[in-house]
């Protein structure tokens, strides 16, 4: 069994301006997964840079309300809500709250630096 508390994983400042933390990917599992499971930090007022996946992502909220924005679409959302976003979608999410927005984020397959296109 392999476990981790968020508190114990590293911090980095990600390119499209969210504190992240990497949970898990292939590389914790030796392989036995394919896609990456990530903890993300919006604060109030901020949003992440937009930016374009070449894979598929999955987003829950955990705290917070924003709004995600993917292509032309807008969309509002609040805790225990799950956006799909597909490949290639030019995507952002703003913090519209007065508390932090956090997200975990799925991305499969597994987050690469060269599958991800800041605008």
């Amino acid at each position: 069994m392999n476990s981790k508390k968020i508190e114990a994983v590293e911090v980095f400042s990600g390119q499209e301006g969210a504190q992240i933390r990497q949970i898990f990917s292939p590389v914790d599992t030796d392989n036995t997964i394919r896609y990456s499971l990530t903890h993300c930090t919006i604060n109030p007022g901020n949003s992440s840079k937009p930016h374009t996946m070449k894979t598929s992502e999955m987003f829950y909220i955990l705290q917070g309300k924003g709004i995600i924005h993917v292509g032309k679409d807008q969309k509002e959302i609040t805790k225990n809500e799950t956006i799909f976003v597909p490949p290639m979608s030019k995507q952002f999410i703003e913090n519209k709250g007065e508390i932090d927005l956090i997200v975990l984020c799925i991305v499969d397959p597994a987050w690469k630096k060269e599958d991800e296109i800041i605008e």
